[in-house]
C-alpha cells in the first residue's frame, strides 16, 4: 500500500515540528547542547500533542553523529535507523500490550549491555500507565539508576494512575493542548505542500473538531479531503465530523432569545433529517454559550474560545443577554447531556430542553432577553421622575373605600382538572369500542399528516395515544402535562381535528387527559356502569391478539389456556 496518511507522513521530525509545545522543546534543546540529559523522562499530555514524537526526536538528537546539536539532521546513518525503525538500540514498548512483570524483568536484564552502534540505548515506553503494579516495582530500581549509557522516556495520557514512585524518579513534562491557531497555521503548511485547496473557514473547523490534538485533525482532514471533490469547505467538514455550523447554532439561540419554540422544533427537526447526534448537537451548544461568556468578559481574547467566531450574529446576542440567562441554559443543557447517556431515545430529551428553555420555566429574574443596557437605562430614569412626582404631589386615595372588592377566583388546576374529567365521563356514555379501533386504525396516517404539515405540531402529539371515542368526541391520552397543555393551543387542536375530518371523513373534536387521570376515570366510570363488562371493553385499551380470537372461535373459550 503507496499511501500514507497525513499524521504519518507529516509526523515531526524535528523539535521545531512540535506545534504548540515550546516551552518542552526549548528546555529539551537546552539540556540536549549543556550535556545535562536526565535518566528518566516522563511526558503527560492529551492524545496527539506530539510526546512519542518529541521521545523519538531526543532519541536521534543525542545519538546523531553531529552531537550535541539543538536539531537532529536526519540524515545520518542513526537518525535514519530510529526514523525507519531499523536501529536496535531505539527500542519502543506498548505497554497496553507488554504490561506484565516479564516484560519489564526482560528491560531490567538487557538493560546493562551497552548499545550497539550510538552513544545512547533509550526506551520509550507508551501508555506506561497500562502497566501492572508488579510491572512498576520491577523497573523502579532500574528507572532509579540505571547504567549511565540509557535513557528511559515514559509516555502517558493519565499521568493519575502512575504510583508516585516512579513520577519521582523522572523529569515530568506535560504537554498542554494545541491552540486552534497553531493547529491551523501547521494544517496551512501541509496542504499548501500536499497542492490541496482547502478554505480557510473549513480549516477552523477541523482544529475545533480536534480538540486541541494535532495527530486528530490531521486524521480529520485527510478524511475530509477524501470526501471532497475538488476543494474542501465548511459544509465537507460538518458532513464528515457531525458538528453543526455556527450559524446554525446562532439560530437556535436567537429563537432562545424571542421564545421562539416552533423555530427551535424545526431546528432539531432539521438536525435529525441531515443525520446529526443529539448529544453532540447538545455539546456543539453548550461549548456556544461557553464561549459568549467569555466574550462578554473578556471581548479581546478571541483565542480562549474553543468553538465559536466573532461575527456579526454572535456578538448580538452575546450584547444582549445576562450572565444568569447563560448560567441558567447551560445548566439545563447539561442536564439532559446527562439523562441522553441512559435513553433510546435522545431526540425527546433534546426536545424538552429547548420547550423549557424557550418557555423560560424557572428562569432567572433578570433573562438576556430583557432589552439593552440603554433601554434598561431608559426605564431607571422615568422610574425615578415618577418617584419624584409622587414625593411633590403625593399619593392620591380613592373615596370609594367602602365599596365592597369584587372577589377574583384564583386559578385552581384541580377544578380544571375535575371539569376535564366531568367531560371525559359525559363522553364516555356514547363512546364504543368500534369508533375506537377505527380510529386506532388510522392513526398512524394521521400523524404522518401532521408532521409533514405543521412539525411542531407533530412533536408535541408523537407521544400521544387514542383511549376513547364516540361518534363526535375522542380523548387523547399523556404522558407529560405540559404535551397535553400544548396540545389544547389552537394552532395544535385545529391541525389534528383538520387532519382526522380529511382521513375519516366526520368532524371529531378532541378531549385530551393525562394517562395516570385516565386509569382512574376509566376505573371509576366501569364501577358505576350496571353493565362493567361492556364498559370495560369500550375502554380496553389493548386490543386482543387476532389468533387468540381465532382459536377461541375454532375451539371454545373454555378448552383455551392462555399463557405468556
Amino acid at each position: 500500500m503507496s499511501y500514507q496518511a497525513l499524521y504519518r507522513v507529516w509526523r515531526p521530525q524535528q523539535f521545531k515540528d512540535v506545534v504548540g509545545q515550546e516551552h518542552i522543546t526549548k528546555t529539551l534543546q537546552n539540556a540536549i547542547m549543556q550535556q545535562k540529559l536526565s535518566h528518566a523522562y516522563l511526558f503527560t499530555g492529551p492524545r496527539g500533542t506530539g510526546k512519542t514524537s518529541a521521545a523519538k526526536i531526543i532519541a536521534k538528537a543525542i545519538n546523531c553523529e553531529k552531537a550535541p546539536i539543538e536539531e537532529p539532521c536526519n540524515e545520518c546513518d542513526a537518525c535514519r535507523g530510529i526514523k525507519d525503525g531499523s536501529l536496535s538500540d531505539v527500542i519502543e514498548i506498548d505497554a497496553a500490550s507488554n504490561n506484565g512483570v516479564d516484560e519489564i524483568r526482560d528491560i531490567r536484564d538487557k538493560v546493562k549491555y551497552a548499545p550497539s552502534s550510538v552513544p545512547y540505548k533509550v526506551y520509550i515506553i507508551d501508555e506506561v500507565h497500562m502497566l501492572t503494579t508488579g510491572a512498576f516495582n520491577a523497573l523502579l530500581k532500574t528507572l532509579e539508576e540505571p547504567p549511565p549509557h540509557v535513557i528511559f522516556i515514559l509516555a502517558t495520557t493519565e499521568p493519575h494512575k502512575i504510583p508516585l514512585t516512579i513520577i519521582s524518579r523522572c523529569q515530568r513534562f506535560d504537554f498542554r493542548r494545541i491552540t486552534i491557531e497553531a493547529i491551523v497555521s501547521r494544517m496551512e503548511h501541509i496542504i499548501n505542500a500536499q497542492e490541496v485547496v482547502v478554505e480557510r473557514e473549513a480549516l477552523y473547523m477541523v482544529a475545533r473538531a480536534a480538540e486541541g490534538g494535532m495527530r486528530d485533525a490531521l486524521s480529520i482532514l485527510d478524511q475530509v479531503i477524501s470526501y471532497s471533490e475538488q476543494s474542501v469547505t465548511v459544509d465537507d467538514v460538518l458532513a464528515v465530523t457531525g458538528m453543526v455550523s455556527q450559524q446554525f447554532l446562532s439560530r437556535v439561540a436567537k429563537a432562545f432569545l424571542d421564545q421562539d419554540v416552533i423555530t427551535a422544533l424545526k431546528a432539531v427537526e432539521q438536525l435529525m433529517e441531515h443525520g446529526k447526534d443529539p448529544t453532540r448537537f447538545l455539546e456543539d451548544l453548550i461549548y456556544y454559550y461557553r464561549d459568549i461568556l467569555l466574550y462578554q468578559t473578556a471581548p479581546k481574547l478571541e483565542e480562549v474560545m474553543d468553538r465559536a467566531k466573532v461575527d456579526e450574529q454572535f456578538q448580538e446576542i452575546a450584547n444582549t443577554i445576562s450572565k444568569e440567562w447563560i448560567y441558567y441554559i447551560i445548566e439545563i443543557l447539561n442536564r439532559s447531556q446527562q439523562e441522553m447517556k441512559w435513553t433510546n431515545h435522545p431526540r425527546i430529551f433534546l426536545e424538552l430542553s429547548l420547550v423549557k428553555i424557550c418557555q423560560g420555566e424557572g428562569a432567572p429574574k433578570q433573562q438576556g432577553n430583557i432589552g439593552t443596557d440603554a433601554a434598561l437605562l431608559d426605564r431607571i430614569n422615568n422610574l425615578e421622575k415618577e418617584i419624584a412626582s409622587l414625593k411633590e404631589n403625593g399619593v392620591s386615595v380613592r373615596e370609594e373605600t367602602t365599596a365592597e372588592p369584587k372577589p377574583q377566583r384564583a386559578f385552581n388546576p384541580a377544578i380544571k382538572k375535575q371539569q376535564s374529567s366531568g367531560r371525559i365521563r359525559e363522553m364516555l356514555k356514547k363512546a364504543t369500542k368500534q369508533d375506537l379501533n377505527r380510529l386506532r386504525s388510522v392513526w398512524g396516517d394521521v400523524m404522518e399528516r401532521i408532521r409533514q404539515e405543521k412539525v411542531s405540531a407533530h412533536a408535541w402529539l408523537k407521544d400521544s395515544q387514542p383511549v376513547a371515542c364516540s361518534d363526535d368526541t375522542f380523548v387523547l391520552s399523556f404522558q407529560y402535562e405540559l404535551h397535553s397543555q400544548m396540545a389544547l393551543k389552537d394552532n395544535i387542536r385545529s391541525t389534528l381535528e383538520n387532519v382526522l375530518t380529511n382521513v375519516l371523513g366526520k368532524q371529531l373534536a378532541m378531549l385530551t387527559i393525562l394517562e395516570e387521570d385516565w386509569q382512574a376515570v376509566k376505573s371509576s366510570y366501569i364501577k358505576n356502569q350496571h353493565d362493567s363488562e361492556e364498559s370495560e371493553q369500550i375502554l380496553t385499551e389493548k386490543q386482543e391478539d387476532p389468533l387468540i380470537s381465532e382459536a377461541k372461535k375454532l375451539f371454545g373459550e373454555e378448552l383455551i389456556e392462555i399463557q405468556d
